[in-house]
């Protein structure tokens, strides 16, 4: 067995390693795994871990993590594969590969190769009930988009926010989702430029009393803003790409850009660009010049 583990979701890939070693190392026991990482181990050692017989088992497991970082081993990828041992089961985990390269092509059409993209909203929406499901519990399909706008896309912040959900009751509500989470700052500032687009002064510096509230700093918010407004400003000039298009060529979580379309619609172009150009401006006199930067920040707000 030769395995490729790739993408970038982080949670279901560690899982999937989880899953395939736990099974291992329950037939085979934990001597039987040889690990190595691409930033200390040479192309040779790890060439030699893969072709050598196991020691005192039938078979053995070798969990390469990021080989490819040895620019030996990358070039030889098609030899090595070839020399596995038959006795040897073999993973390799390269959170991210670079599909113009003859590597990603090789492991490709020659690994099992199992890649994990991170989900969009609703996928995410489906897996936390899911999730809870099989935990015993109960969460709505609305209540579960209630609590990602809440603590964020990151699925293993999810889990962990469930499962403190589900020890409190098992019967997941809104009510609890509100009791018990905390908004993430970034869910918060998307929010606070939607309230500020849509002229709602009222809602706009109350998010943002609010941050400062949980000691979120002016240059923290600055920062997600200017975040916020990168995220606004890919999905504006992606003329008609999917979702999914938009997100791999900029790198950011497919529930982001879902997120950002509604307010993309609703502002130009040269618009953006000066509110990109002001925080800019902003940013550079709160470092150069003695002022009020909560003054100044809410101005910012107030100008959009």
């Amino acid at each position: 067995m030769v395995v490729t583990v790739t993408g970038a979701n982080d949670f279901a890939r560690l899982s999937e390693l989880k899953k395939l070693t736990g099974a291992f190392i329950a037939e085979h026991g934990d001597m039987a795994v040889e690990r190595f990482d691409g930033d200390e181990a040479s192309a040779a050692r790890m060439r030699e871990s893969v072709t050598s017989l196991p020691f005192l088992t039938d078979r053995k497991l070798v969990l390469l993590q990021e080989p490819g970082k040895q620019k030996a081993w990358a070039e030889q990828i098609s030899d090595v594969l070839k020399s596995v041992a038959d006795s040897t089961d073999l993973i390799i985990i390269e959170p991210k590969l670079d599909k113009r390269l003859s590597y990603y092509k090789v492991l490709k059409k020659n690994t099992d190769f199992r890649d994990f993209a991170d989900l969009d909203a609703n996928g995410l929406t489906r897996w936390a009930s899911e999730y809870v499901k099989v935990a015993g519990g109960t969460l709505a399909s609305g209540d579960a988009r209630l609590l990602i706008d809440r603590v964020g896309a990151n699925q293993q912040m999810i889990q962990q926010e469930l499962n403190k959900l589900l020890s409190y009751d098992l019967q997941i509500s809104r009510k609890s989702i509100e009791l018990l989470t905390n908004p993430m700052p970034q869910s918060t500032v998307f929010e606070l430029l939607d309230a500020a687009f849509g002229g709602n002064k009222t809602k706009t510096f109350g998010l943002y009393h609010e941050q400062r509230a949980l000691k979120v700093e002016p240059q923290a918010i600055i920062a997600m803003l200017g975040w916020q407004l990168h995220a606004l400003a890919l999905v504006k000039t992606a003329d008609h790409r999917s979702t999914e298009a938009i997100a791999k060529e900029g790198k950011v979580n497919p529930y982001v850009v879902r997120k950002t379309q509604s307010l993309a619609r609703e502002i130009s172009l040269e618009r953006l660009k000066k509110l990109i150009h002001d925080l800019l401006q902003l940013d550079l006199n709160l470092k150069t010049k003695t002022m009020d930067a909560d003054e100044a920040l809410q101005w910012y707000l107030l100008s959009i």
